[in-house]
């Protein structure tokens, strides 16, 4: 059924039982999984992690997004298992949901798999989800895992 599906990652966005159930899907026609982490271009004046209050310049943000990135895609690669064949894009956006759909083109994957917020209620109408926006504007199938 699909062939290459686009997966995006995060600190807090997907857990290890989501991850499982990405690589059973995967697993079913030996789909290519292209692991999608997307940073924010513009350095925040204060990192929270950092001992200093100090500027952040570009080009160190930019390297802490891609350590960061290259982190995350080794943990979730584990996670799903040494079975599958899996990928990793980090994309610059300003806009997650829009970053998420510019690295499924890319890629050329014909889904996308991710989890969601599950905001409900005013929350939900105000504070959309990316995978909310997600779903709105791809061309391509997305799967919302809970």
């Amino acid at each position: 059924m699909f062939k290459k599906i686009v997966v995006p990652i995060s600190g807090d966005a997907i857990t290890k039982k989501e991850l499982n159930k990405i690589a059973k899907l995967a697993k079913l026609d030996n789909a290519e999984v292209v692991l999608v982490y997307v940073s924010d271009p513009l350095a925040p004046f204060v990192y929270t992690e950092s001992v200093n209050n100090s500027l952040v310049s570009e080009a160190a943000h930019k390297k802490a997004c891609s350590e960061f990135a290259k982190k995350l895609c080794a943990k979730a690669q584990s996670q799903l298992g040494s079975s599958l064949n899996v990928k990793f894009m980090h994309i610059i956006h300003p806009n997650i949901a829009d970053g998420i759909l510019e690295a499924a083109k890319k890629s050329k994957a014909d889904a996308i798999a991710m989890s969601s917020h599950k905001r409900t209620g005013i929350s939900g109408l105000i504070l959309r989800s990316e995978g909310c926006e997600v779903v709105l504007h791809s061309p391509i199938p997305v799967i919302i895992l809970n």
